[in-house]
């Protein structure tokens, strides 16, 4: 028989006390999101009469999730991170800013420190026999429709295996493989020279992946290429597109995919001009719009931990 409890002066006085409520010392706002969402927490388990079972198989999940070092991966799969770009899209609207290039989530893979080149970057370091050659290139602009000279574009994606560097479980992958970072010239004009990308899924025996077998789902993204856009007097946008005609495009497990971020796939020739594996190679062109500042700062910047090396 399930009881509740929740509202009683015990509780009430015990989520007081594990927060430090009543005290003038510590951090307010800590207490008040830990209040919130440990009486949530309470509330849940005399709700759903959640067992002492229960409970510490989370605990232990949680202490699972913490050594695979994947609770970034399970914000996006859980879709946290989907819902933090839906409010930052809400605030815009409310804010009435239009027209800049539409965010998508960071994922938990990027890695800091790429070199910063002029104009052009080679990103394939290593060769990779089963990965074909890929130009991405295209125009940074501000609100005004003008060329941002001096902008800085930073790309990073998966190899053919669907591993990143830096990242990757088989050590097979330089520092840097498959990513880059380009200053715009006075045209505003990117270019990254590199090796088409596959999907990547959560590691099979992983933290993440357990939970999402309990839930019946896959963990599996599409072919997908992650690109932060950075300019003085603008704010930093974080993207990413997918690869046109990937079949898990709109079944993307972190939730990623938007209309607007699918760019044309386009076939051409003379890839051995420009050094790249082959003559045959594809090419597409995503152009980036940046939106200005608001109250003079960048009120979508997210701080968070990020791994970072030098080049």
């Amino acid at each position: 028989m399930s009881v509740n409890v929740f509202d009683s002066k015990e509780v009430q006085q015990l989520l007081a006390a594990a927060v430090n409520l009543n005290s003038d010392e510590g951090n307010p706002r800590m207490k008040q999101v830990c209040h919130r969402l440990l009486s949530d927490l309470f509330k849940a388990i005399d709700e759903l009469d959640i067992t002492p079972d229960e409970v510490w198989l989370g605990i232990n999940y949680l202490n699972k999730l913490g050594q695979d070092g994947e609770a970034a991966l399970l914000a996006a799969g859980l879709g946290l991170e989907k819902y933090l770009d839906i409010r930052m899209d809400a605030e815009d609207k409310e804010a009435g800013i239009t027209g800049a290039t539409p965010r998508t989530i960071e994922g938990p893979l990027y890695y800091a420190g790429a070199p910063v080149r002029d104009g052009m970057a080679k990103l394939d370091v290593d060769p990779d026999a089963d990965a074909g050659p890929l130009v991405i290139h295209g125009t940074v602009t501000g609100p005004d429709g003008q060329p941002l000279e001096g902008a800085v574009v930073e790309c990073w994606h998966a190899n053919s295996k669907g591993f990143y560097s830096h990242f990757d479980p088989t050590g097979a992958q330089s520092d840097f493989n498959l990513r880059g970072a380009v200053r715009t010239g006075a045209d505003g004009k990117y270019e990254f020279r590199t090796l088409m990308p596959v999907g990547y899924g959560c590691p099979p025996h992983g933290s993440t992946q357990q939970l999402l077998n309990v839930l019946a789902r896959h963990g599996n993204r599409p072919a997908h290429v992650h690109i932060f856009t950075s300019a003085d007097g603008h704010r930093k946008l974080t993207t990413q597109f997918n690869i046109e005609g990937d079949p898990l495009i709109w079944d993307d497990f972190a939730y990623a995919t938007r209309e607007e971020l699918i760019p044309k796939v386009v076939e051409k020739t003379g890839g051995a001009a420009l050094g790249l594996k082959d003559d045959a190679y594809k090419s597409i062109e995503f152009n980036v719009t940046l939106s200005g500042l608001v109250g003079g700062k960048d009120n979508q910047l997210v701080n968070r931990l990020r791994a970072a090396a030098t080049a």
